[in-house]
């Protein structure tokens, strides 16, 4: 279990009776198990290429990968049988089982881990592969990775990313039909509306108890509706519903590492604007005061109440949870006879008696947008905006799609969900050189020489304990960080809980710890009915 506050696999919420169901639909003991996945991740719009991003950190279902974590995140085998690392982190070499085969009964080779390698550094997806030189196939079941730069984290890579065959990859074509050599095998894709999956006969590990597994793309309402009608075996809600009970059906709650957060444009406005003509700072979150004041004023845990229906841990620096996060860096909130201490040090004063306080004819305003298709988040942003007005803060709450969002986020806060596993995601959000205008990489422009020394040192170190301690001294080292106590680059609010209604009878075993967008499948193997 990652060091910190201990993450509850599962606990059970259930209060108040809101409604009745439906006669069933789904067959109770039936091996065929229908879902609702469509509150996060969803539909994946280029379709089930790990490639292109499908199941990347998450189990792909079709598709098989190297290693995997189990309920308490620890490394566990899949396709590797075993790795080494050469003495100076650069490369890797992993070996692996040689009795796989692809739907297609094609058997799997250390030449197609090496092409999917190659393949997806090259395309630049969703997993960062800017480390990998090349992977090569040393003989059939041998691949070696060869890294341009030692990273302590590049076992991450080889966890999340499924292996494709190379005689059957299309890039164009793959993601509408793909071929895996994982527990289910890929039957059908109704656009918008389901995907259908069967299991796989000749899967080489554990087969799973469902042998026919169907997705329905649906909204949070939409599936809450479902599952009371008896239409699904499981549902992902929103946490405002976590309090609601349904005949036959459990309401089932699970911790995360998935983080919310505020991002904070760290740049004045000057002008200037990215590659793409897009604007870039913002006068008042560039004022250290705004962000150290927001972070001890606010109270995280009124937040979570009132607006996640309790539905949440309080978060600080985003990474609290987890083996390189710094308790040091955690702080006593809601304070905000401190917060307006602070505005006032900094020069903001509320010199026209509105309520807001001002700086050189500035006031204290922004707007922070949220995806406008979140209930959650559109939720919390409103409620942070009245705790940021109780300090003289008006935040202004925008919803957005995530196309016009990325048009803005340069300039403006941004209400983010971030959880790894691979704290590779600390460096891309942290690193002065990691700014990316065509990512979130680093999108507020944080530069620190002392926080950038730390993440250099962490990810390059072959040695773990030596890695954990960088990333905690970026955080804070008692001088500096990125964290709150630091230069507040962010403010972390909480890691929500992911809330789902199933079928009483669904024993769904002892989840993974879920990353942002969930895992819910991560443990599929473990699932099976419990009463007939």
């Amino acid at each position: 279990m990652p060091a910190g506050e201990s993450v509850s696999p599962i606990s059970q919420v259930s209060d108040e009776s809101v409604s009745e169901g439906s006669d069933k639909l789904v067959s109770e003991g039936s091996e065929e198990l229908v879902v609702a996945v469509g509150t996060h991740g969803g539909e994946p719009e280029a379709g089930f290429d790990p490639i292109a991003g499908w199941g990347n950190s998450r189990e792909p279902l079709v598709q098989s990968t190297l290693f995997k974590r189990d309920s308490e995140a620890n490394l566990i085998n899949d396709l590797a049988t075993n790795y080494t690392i050469s003495s100076d982190g650069l490369k890797w070499t992993v070996t692996i089982r040689d009795d796989v085969k692809f739907h297609d009964g094609v058997p799997l080779t250390a030449r197609d881990v090496a092409f999917t390698f190659n393949t997806a550094a090259n395309a630049g997806g969703n997993i960062d592969l800017s480390m990998l030189k090349k992977a090569t196939a040393i003989d059939n079941y041998t691949i070696e990775f060869e890294l341009n730069d030692p990273q302590s984290t590049f076992i991450n890579k080889l966890v999340a990313l499924g292996i494709v065959p190379e005689h059957a990859y299309n890039a164009e074509t793959y993601g509408s039909n793909p071929i895996g050599s994982g527990p289910y095998k890929f039957v059908q894709w109704d656009k918008g509306q389901q995907v259908i999956f069967e299991a796989n006969p000749d899967y080489y590990g554990q087969k799973p108890y469902f042998k026919k597994l169907t997705m329905l793309f649906m909204g949070s309402d939409s599936a809450f509706a479902a599952a009371k009608a008896g239409q699904v075996d499981l549902a992902e809600i929103p946490a405002s519903y976590a309090n609601q009970e349904v005949p036959g059906m459990k309401i089932v709650s699970l911790d995360s590492i998935d983080a919310r957060g505020i991002s904070f444009p760290m740049n004045p406005n000057t002008g200037e604007k990215t590659e793409n003509s897009y604007a870039i700072g913002n006068n008042v979150t560039s004022d250290p005061a705004i962000r150290k004041a927001l972070n001890i004023g606010i109270d995280r845990q009124a937040l979570i109440e009132g607006a996640l229906n309790g539905q949440g841990k309080e978060e600080f620096t985003g990474v609290d949870k987890l083996p390189w996060g710094n308790k040091e860096a955690i702080f006593e909130d809601g304070d905000i006879e401190e917060a307006k201490k602070i505005l006032t040090e900094g020069g903001w004063i509320d010199t026209d008696g509105d309520g807001i306080v001002e700086k050189n004819g500035l006031e204290a305003e922004f707007t922070l947008l949220y995806p406008a298709n979140a209930q959650d988040r559109q939720a919390l942003a409103i409620a942070l905006s009245e705790e940021a007005r109780k300090l003289g803060i008006n935040i202004k709450i925008v919803g957005k799609s995530w196309n016009e969002i990325d048009t803005l986020a340069h300039s403006t806060p941004v209400l983010f969900g971030f959880g790894s596993l691979d704290p590779a995601d600390l460096y891309l959000k942290y690193y002065s050189k990691s700014y990316d205008p065509s990512s979130y990489n680093n999108i507020i422009m944080y530069s620190n020489p002392v926080v950038d020394n730390y993440l250099r040192k962490a990810i390059t170190s072959v040695d773990l304990e030596t890695a954990n301690k960088n990333w905690q001294l970026a955080a804070w080292d008692g001088t500096t960080g990125f964290s709150a106590k630091g230069d507040a680059t962010w403010l972390w609010i909480a890691t929500i809980n992911y809330v789902y209604i199933m079928d009483e009878n669904l024993d769904i075993g002892t989840p993974r710890i879920q990353p942002h967008g969930a895992d819910i499948f991560g443990n599929i193997l473990e699932w099976k009915r419990t009463a007939n």
